[in-house]
């Protein structure tokens, strides 16, 4: 067999994502043809596939010396820094692979995925909208436009490029998804009914059953029949659970070391810093209201919304976290450190949005894990903890389909349990720990009396009145890049507590494992 049909059929194993079988095949030829760009591509993109972004570089970087024309191998250089959070090294190397060719839609869309992801909407509507004056049918491309318009709040805008995308690719699973979500739905509606049809089709891959599933369990729930619903949800959580490696017991030994690491340092003596920056930290479970309440506060005159950032995360993970364990020492180190290395990266990245507003919201739900690393490193901060009935928050993460790898534990009853009674007592400590470094943002106290109960959180922020907070749901300088896009921009409603009401008999494993 010659090379050339080698790589042909190593190209086929990629498309397949048989990644390991690329990685070995390329480093087989790469022994005896050691210059070869193509291969050394195939070998990045296939590490890329694993997430081993960081072993990736040296493969592009290689190609793209061999051959400094190799625009693929430059765009997926900047594609793997950019998944690193080198935005900056990104950003230069999607600039390099657009002067090489202008036309490039790869780098037109990476280059504006990177731009959505910062919060700068303008920059990638424009790249998105040039990509697309090249090539109109682009799907990926028009898929980038509808999304970061429904992250910007232009949900009309949204659903015209996901009913055109319907109208080439009726097929299309992750469009129906999208749609769904500005959908308002009745028995008759007709995209219900499309939807209906097509999960119905026998040559669908399990991805799309999944996208449908989803977004054929909000719409049953619409209409008010709940058993389709749950059926629907149970079989799109059923197959992403087969997908996922999840095993409670890891999560179990994280947060046994984050308090056995914390519970004997005095918070107290951290000094409160005079920073450029002040973060306001918004966490809580997932589906807590975490979003609404950054939207409430990023409506303030003062402030700007992050977003849901990974930053904080990132960084603690990187340099404190190996093996679902806690290193204490080094905390210990960095905690004394006139310089650490948790608030040099997370503010070097923030620093990329360029926002005028000195207050930021970072409202990563998951990040209630961190609260002693914000209190050592960003002593100044202020700290809302979401939360809402323990039945309706479990309900709302079963009805959604997360992407994160942090939230493999969402698609069974029995997982979401399980790690939602781990959240439960990890905030008693931290309560315990901090009793007035916390303010508890209860979502039911939200709807039934809005202004007292925002007017506190504002407060509780520092900040003076600003009667705009009343009408977060005309806040558009915020991006929502969350399942919550839709509910966060309309007026705050109450029809969401109790909702575990009408899945009783079909959620009791997840409902009789709560602990509180």
């Amino acid at each position: 067999m010659d090379l050339s049909e080698k790589l042909k059929i190593l190209n086929n194993h990629l498309i397949g994502k048989n990644y390991n079988k690329v990685i070995e095949g390329c480093n087989k030829i790469l022994k005896t043809n050691p210059d070869l760009p193509y291969a050394l591509n195939l070998c990045g993109l296939a590490l890329q596939g694993k997430n081993n972004f960081s072993l990736s570089i040296g493969f592009f970087t290689r190609a793209s010396q061999l051959d400094p024309k190799n625009i693929a191998a430059v765009n997926n250089l900047a594609n793997s820094y950019k998944a690193l959070l080198k935005i900056d090294i990104a950003e230069s190397l999607y600039l390099k692979a657009l002067k090489i060719n202008p036309n490039y839609i790869s780098a037109l869309n990476n280059y504006g995925n990177l731009k959505q992801q910062i919060g700068d909407f303008n920059t990638s509507i424009k790249l998105y909208l040039k990509a697309l004056e090249i090539n109109p049918k682009q799907m990926n491309v028009m898929f980038s436009l509808a999304s970061v318009y429904q992250e910007s709040g232009d949900l009309e805008k949204s659903k015209e490029i996901a009913n055109k995308i319907l109208s080439i690719e009726p097929n299309n699973a992750s469009v129906h998804k999208l749609l769904s979500g500005m959908i308002k739905y009745t028995k008759n509606n007709d995209h219900f009914i499309e939807m209906k049809s097509l999960l119905k089709n026998k040559s669908l891959r399990e991805e799309q059953i999944v996208d449908l599933s989803f977004a054929l369990g909000k719409a049953f729930e619409d209409i008010g029949d709940y058993e389709e619903a749950y059926k629907n949800l149970e079989r799109a959580n059923k197959i992403k659970k087969t997908k996922v490696d999840f095993n409670i017991k890891n999560q179990e030994k994280l947060f046994n070391s984050i308090i056995k690491t914390f519970k004997d340092i005095d918070f107290s003596k951290f000094k409160k810093k005079a920073s450029d920056k002040k973060i306001i930290f918004i966490c809580g479970m997932p589906r807590s209201g975490t979003t609404l309440v950054e939207q409430i506060i990023a409506s303030h005159n003062e402030v700007s919304g992050a977003g849901e950032l990974i930053y904080l995360q990132n960084s603690i993970e990187k340099n404190f976290v190996e093996n679902f364990k806690i290193n204490k020492i080094k905390v210990t180190e960095e905690a004394s450190s006139i310089k650490n290395i948790v608030e040099n990266e997370y503010l070097e990245l923030l620093n990329f949005h360029k926002y005028a507003s000195r207050i930021i919201t970072d409202k990563a739900p998951q990040n209630f894990r961190w609260i002693g690393f914000m209190k050592i490193f960003f002593p100044n901060c202020k700290i809302i903890h979401c939360n809402r009935d323990a039945k309706d928050n479990c309900l709302s993460i079963f009805k959604n389909n997360f992407p994160s790898t942090h939230m493999d534990w969402s698609f069974s009853q029995k997982d979401i349990a399980d790690y939602y009674n781990l959240y439960f007592e990890l905030m008693k400590f931290w309560s315990s720990m901090i009793p007035n470094e916390i303010y508890n943002a209860n979502y039911k106290n939200i709807v039934n009396d809005k202004e007292a109960e925002i007017k506190k959180i504002i407060e509780f922020c520092g900040l003076e009145w600003d009667s705009a907070c009343l009408n977060h749901h005309k806040n558009n300088k915020t991006p929502i890049s969350t399942v919550s896009v839709t509910q966060a921009r309309q007026p705050i409603y109450s029809s969401s507590l109790n909702s575990n009401n009408n899945y009783t008999q079909y959620l009791s494993e997840l409902f009789n494992s709560l602990n509180n």
